[in-house]
């Protein structure tokens, strides 16, 4: 079992920045990469960024590329998104997740953190 924790998340006016992070915890060792979603109300849960543990290679969704970066420390098992020029769309409950696979498919992702909401206001 691999244990995901996010937080980080807030109330931020437009153009602020947020940094999340996800801690990782138990059998880590399987999963090829990370992954951060967002889900609005009433819509699906879409794929934000993704990042392999062990090339650091990167991949992001077109609404965020040049805005959002992900990173991680792998001595902390431990993964960040920084979020700047925040939008008011960007508004969503932000998860992590671990997959054994380097996919933006959410079907694909075998463990989930909880969430940490991310209100953007105008």
């Amino acid at each position: 079992q691999v244990q995901l924790v996010e937080s980080g998340g807030g109330l931020v006016q437009a153009g602020d920045s947020l940094r999340l992070s996800c801690a990782a915890s138990g059998r880590t060792l399987g999963n090829n990469a990370m992954g951060w979603f967002r889900q609005a109300p009433g819509k699906e849960r879409d794929f934000v960024a993704l990042i392999r543990w062990s090339s650091g290679t990167t991949y992001y969704a077109d609404s965020v590329k040049g805005r959002f970066t992900i990173s991680r420390d792998n001595a902390k098992n431990t993964v960040y998104l920084q979020m700047n020029s925040l939008k008011p769309e960007d508004t969503a409950v932000y998860y992590c997740a671990a997959s054994r696979f380097s996919t933006v498919r959410p079907d694909s992702y075998d463990y989930w953190g909880q969430g940490t909401q991310v209100t953007v206001s105008s």
